[in-house]
């Protein structure tokens, strides 16, 4: 392994200044080329991977924005805006087109499926809204603890929620969000939270800086490795589903090979001039094969990986 390991060279190609406080929030455009982030400063920033260094502004909100999602059918972002509700960008006029009053409570994760985005808010509530109508749907209080992350298995049609009473919900969104299974195991809030592209795993990070590899057709739980020194905030497949990465409070950067369960690279302040604070999203562009992360220090980092 450490043969391998070593094989891997990394490359940061930029580090990307703009916004003026925490940038919690990142996400991969429909159109790959571009990339999404929003802050604690409210700010929300549209990036082009061919011409990085030129961000461009669109919207700018009172409250932090600590979630992202693209609806790709729409052409529109939809920002999570904390203590209001989502706003609505259209992406080819580059301005709000609609908004929605939802929770007085922080808004952690967004996730589209067909007609339906999934709304993962501090109170534990899901809210379920109808992007036609542009109205909710439903409300599910599912804890009394906040949901912090989702993840959508589209053939499968499941979703899988993440909460800080350390417990993973799944979902039957065929059979209007029946409860599958639920999942107990971390010793703390459940962070980061991925489908592989194939949908048989199943991965979870937590603050309890373990990641567990749960078998996506039982969901039996085949490994658990403890991955980082802290919180593990966020993880990415390639969209190869042969490795992923992981983001951490530890400030580093890794990359996993996820048939043997093992880590392949870490990227970090001493050894690639990698973030100096909490690292809070990544993911594996598919466009372009980098990794893009993004962190407390209030810059966003481009990387090159070259097996």
């Amino acid at each position: 392994m450490l043969e391998y390991m070593s094989k891997i060279q990394v490359n940061k190609l930029h580090a990307l200044t703009g916004h003026n406080d925490c940038i919690y929030a990142l996400r991969e455009g429909g159109d790959p080329r571009y990339f999404y982030t929003g802050a604690g400063d409210g700010m929300v920033v549209e990036w082009d991977l061919d011409h990085p260094k030129d961000g461009v502004l669109l919207a700018r909100l009172p409250h932090s924005v600590y979630a992202l999602e693209v609806d790709s059918k729409r052409n529109t972002l939809i920002v999570g805006h904390n203590y209001e509700g989502i706003h609505v960008i259209d992406l080819a006029e580059k301005k709000e087109s609609w908004n929605l009053k939802l929770s007085t409570a922080a808004i952690f994760d967004l996730k589209v499926f067909g007609e339906e985005l999934f709304v993962a808010t501090g109170d534990g509530l899901l809210v379920v809204v109808d992007l036609e109508a542009r109205a909710i749907k439903r409300h599910i209080k599912l804890s009394s603890k906040s949901i912090r992350v989702l993840a959508i298995a589209p053939i499968k049609k499941h979703l899988a929620l993440g909460f800080s009473d350390h417990s993973i919900q799944v979902m039957d969104l065929s059979t209007d969000a029946a409860p599958v299974t639920r999942l107990e195991g971390h010793s703390n809030s459940v962070f980061a939270l991925a489908y592989s592209p194939d949908e048989k795993v199943l991965v979870s990070g937590a603050r309890d800086a373990c990641l567990k590899f749960w078998n996506a057709s039982s969901y039996s739980l085949d490994e658990k490795i403890v991955a980082h020194l802290y919180a593990i905030n966020f993880l990415s497949f390639r969209q190869d589903g042969n490795y992923l990465v992981t983001c951490s409070m530890d400030k580093s950067l890794k990359i996993w090979d996820v048939a043997n369960r093992s880590l392949l690279k870490v990227i970090d302040k001493a050894r690639n001039a990698g973030h100096g604070t909490s690292i809070n999203k990544v993911f594996w562009s598919t466009y372009s094969d980098v990794i893009v992360s993004v962190s407390d220090d209030r810059t966003v980092a481009i990387w090159q990986i070259e097996p």
